[in-house]
This record gives structure tokens, C-alpha cells and sequence, in this order.
């Protein structure tokens, strides 16, 4: 199987564990029987159960962008080194992002959302 395959599991892995953690935070702060019932009412998620669900939901996000690049780029046989920088890129910025994130660090979050994206245009790069 191709690297980028491979990373594109993967991501679907930390997109999955992301949303266990979310729900853990949620769990925590508003309790079993509110997320079980139909969430009316429910309040914001704050501190790093609100991070956690941002995180999450950005990851989502960011999946719908990368994985139509890395699927593309296969299905053209248009995988090289660089759709491999891309994929790798991607992949461990998003994992350093989901700490960086749940433990709440403002600015470097945003950096390496940046270098994230530049894994996106790398891949992007190679199919146009």
C-alpha cells in the first residue's frame, strides 16, 4: 500500500480518536444523561473539552480536503516523493496540532495548522 495510503488511515485513526476524547471532555462536563438525550440546552463546552471538540471538528474539515487529494493522486498513479512530503507533512502536523490544541497553545497551533495545509498544497501541486 502506497505511504499516503497509509498516512490517510492513519488520519482517519486520529480523526477517531479525536472524537473519543471529545466526548470524554463532554462527558466530563455536562454528564452522561445530557449527551445521551438530544443535547437541547446543552451548554458550551469550555477549557479543554471545548478544545478537544474544536480540534475534532477541524480535523473533519481538514479530512475533506485531504483525502480526495490523496485517493486522487492514487487513482491517477500521480503518487511521488512529493504527494509523499504532502501525505507525511499533513499527517504528523495534524498530530502535533490535536495536542497543541487540546492543551491550548494559541499561536503555535496556528503554525502548524499552517504547515498542514502546506502538506495539502504539496499533494495539490502533483494532480493539477
Amino acid at each position: 500500500m502506497p505511504t499516503e495510503l497509509k498516512l490517510l488511515i492513519w488520519s482517519v485513526a486520529l480523526t477517531f480518536v479525536l472524537m473519543l476524547v471529545s466526548v470524554a471532555g463532554a462527558t466530563a462536563q455536562v454528564g452522561l444523561p445530557m449527551l445521551l438525550g438530544n443535547r437541547e440546552g446543552m451548554p458550551k463546552l469550555t477549557g479543554w473539552a471545548g478544545r478537544s471538540l474544536r480540534a475534532h471538528y477541524n480535523m473533519v474539515e481538514n479530512m475533506a480536503l485531504f483525502a480526495p487529494l490523496v485517493v486522487v493522486g492514487h487513482l491517477t498513479g500521480r503518487n511521488n516523493a512529493t504527494t509523499v512530503a504532502g501525505a507525511e507533512i499533513f499527517f504528523f502536523a495534524r498530530l502535533a496540532y490535536a495536542f497543541v490544541y487540546v492543551i491550548g497553545i494559541p499561536y503555535l497551533r496556528t503554525l502548524i495548522w499552517t504547515a498542514s495545509v502546506i502538506g495539502l498544497i504539496l499533494i495539490f501541486s502533483q494532480l493539477i
